[in-house]
């Protein structure tokens, strides 16, 4: 009977330290923790430009895709100066027109006294041959060379004319720098504008809305939440003793809290490069005289392969995960 008993108690022993050898193996090369979340791109939904709301098209929770108009503020400020700015660029337009004008007043001026230039040197030559022969007099001489060096002034300050018209005027058209400066102002006036209406940048749902018609809100102010619907992924913090055996590109298994039996695949994206102590608001002080080792968790991304496609089971941020990486791979083991 004794000796029964204690082959018995082998037996028993030796079941354990093989079942316990076996666990340790699987959890060697099955890596495991809850401590994982579900995560994926939250973007903060904020206005470009001051005004009062006038209209919030959606409710908490809705799904909008992406163009779908969120909200409407009050645009009647901004009309103004989108009009204010199109009567400046029409202004800039026909001052540059009027500047055409003047150059091309400018240029005839300057044709003008060129020729009378040419016309009152020809009568001096012609008075000068005259005075030579003693048909006519000095006066008449001297009367003639006025003539033609008054006109040669006129001549010259209608040049300088000309010159000072092409300065004002600049490029011609649009390429003027007026008309352009104006241009410049309407396009920002217009930009502006298309800013009262807040659209979806991208599908997805809404969440954290409080926003109310009467509301005044302010450039960059948090006014809800659009939780993306593309892209999933679970932040996973295993203990750094898992790590040597995780690589990106590993298979993962991810078992969802909130819809028990579900489980998901996955695969490793990245793991972190610090572990998430060394992030916190308060990092721990480890050089005091009452520390204490704490072994470290690190973050380790792992994408969704498959999210599920029942909306009943549809994953939503936050929610708790159990995270389980095969690493088989690694060795060429099949367990």
């Amino acid at each position: 009977m004794k000796i029964l008993k204690t082959i018995l108690l082998v037996v028993c022993l030796a079941a354990a330290a093989g079942g316990l050898a076996w666990y340790w193996e699987l959890k060697r090369i099955h890596p495991s923790t809850d401590d994982a979340y579900v995560g994926t791109h939250v973007l903060t939904i904020s206005p470009q430009v001051e005004g009062e709301v006038i209209k919030v098209n959606v409710v908490e929770n809705a799904h909008v895709a992406a163009g779908d108009v969120l909200v409407v503020l009050d645009d009647r400020r901004l009309q103004a100066a989108v009009d204010e700015a199109k009567a400046q660029l029409d202004s800039a337009l026909q001052t540059a027109d009027a500047a055409v004008a003047n150059v091309s007043a400018a240029k005839a001026a300057l044709a003008a006294a060129e020729a009378a230039v040419v016309d009152s040197d020809a009568s001096r030559e012609r008075i000068a041959s005259l005075f030579k022969r003693g048909d006519t007099s000095k006066a008449a001489l001297d009367a003639a060379t006025a003539t033609r060096d008054a006109n040669a002034a006129r001549r010259d300050q209608a040049a300088a004319d000309l010159s000072a018209a092409r300065k004002q005027l600049g490029a011609v058209g649009e390429g003027n720098s007026e008309v352009r400066a104006a241009q410049a102002t309407l396009d920002q006036a217009r930009l502006a504008l298309s800013h009262t209406t807040i659209t979806a940048p991208s599908t997805g749902w809404i969440a954290n809305l409080s926003l109310r018609p009467g509301d005044i809100v302010e450039p960059g102010q948090s006014l809800f939440a659009l939780v993306e619907d593309g892209t999933w992924w679970v932040d996973a913090n295993f203990r750094e003793t898992d790590l040597p055996r995780i690589r990106p590109g590993q298979p993962a298994r991810l078992a969802i809290d909130m819809y028990p039996g579900l489980e998901l695949s996955g695969t490793v994206d990245s793991i972190g490069a610090g572990s998430g102590a060394v992030f916190a608001l308060l990092p721990a002080q480890n050089a005091t005289g009452n520390w204490v080792k704490v072994t470290q968790r690190f973050p380790v991304r792992i994408t969704v392969t498959e999210p599920p496609s029942d909306p009943a089971q549809r994953l939503r941020v936050g929610a708790s995960v159990t995270a389980t990486v095969d690493t088989t791979g690694l060795d060429g083991s099949t367990k």
